[in-house]
C-alpha cells in the first residue's frame, strides 16, 4: 500500500480540478477539439478525474487501468471506424494516459502517444493547465492527421466538450 498515493487522492478535492479547468479552459479545449477534428478522421475525447475512491485505491487501480474503464464508460470505442481517442488526466497522480481504439492502435506506436502524454505532463508540472491540455489535443491531432487523415465527409461521433469526472 502506497500511503503517499492514498494521501494525494484523499487530499485532492474537486475544487482543485475546477480551479485548473475553469469553464473558459473547458471551452478552449472543446473548441480546439472541434477545430482539429477537421484535419483527421479520428474522434477525440478529453476527460479529467480528480481522484480515485478508496475501493479503487485498495484494489491498486493504476491510472492506465482507470483510463481504460473511462474509455469504455464514455463509449469512446463507439465509432464507425474504430477511431476514438481518449485523453485522460488523473489529477491526484498528475498522470496523463491516452487510450486509442483498435483502428488507431495498429497505425500509431505507443511511443508516439507516450510523447504526447509527457509533453502535457511537463506543462502541468509548471502549472500551465490550459496550455498542457491544448498541447495534448494538438499532439493527438497531429498523429491522427499523419496516420488517419480525413477522407472528407467525416461526422462528429463523439462530444467535443471535456468531461470532469
Amino acid at each position: 500500500m502506497d500511503l503517499r498515493r492514498w494521501w494525494r487522492h484523499f487530499s485532492t478535492f474537486p475544487a482543485y480540478t475546477r480551479r485548473r479547468f475553469t469553464p473558459a479552459t473547458l471551452t478552449a479545449i472543446e473548441e480546439a477539439i472541434a477545430s482539429v477534428e477537421s484535419r483527421h478522421a479520428g474522434e477525440i475525447r478529453f476527460a479529467v478525474e480528480t481522484s480515485l475512491d478508496s475501493r479503487s485505491l485498495r484494489a491498486g487501480i493504476t491510472p492506465r487501468q482507470r483510463s481504460l474503464e473511462v474509455f469504455g464508460s464514455l463509449r469512446v470505442w463507439d465509432t464507425e471506424r474504430n477511431n476514438g481517442v481518449l485523453i485522460y488526466l488523473l489529477m491526484a497522480d498528475r498522470d496523463v494516459e491516452i487510450v486509442v481504439d483498435r483502428g488507431l492502435a495498429a497505425r500509431v506506436s505507443d511511443a508516439e502517444w507516450e510523447q504526447v502524454c509527457r509533453s502535457m505532463e511537463a506543462h502541468f508540472r509548471e502549472d500551465r493547465w490550459r496550455e498542457g491540455a491544448l498541447a495534448g489535443v494538438e499532439g493527438v491531432a497531429a498523429l491522427l492527421a499523419q496516420h488517419f487523415p480525413s477522407e472528407g465527409g467525416d461526422r462528429n461521433e463523439q462530444p467535443n466538450r471535456p468531461v470532469l469526472l
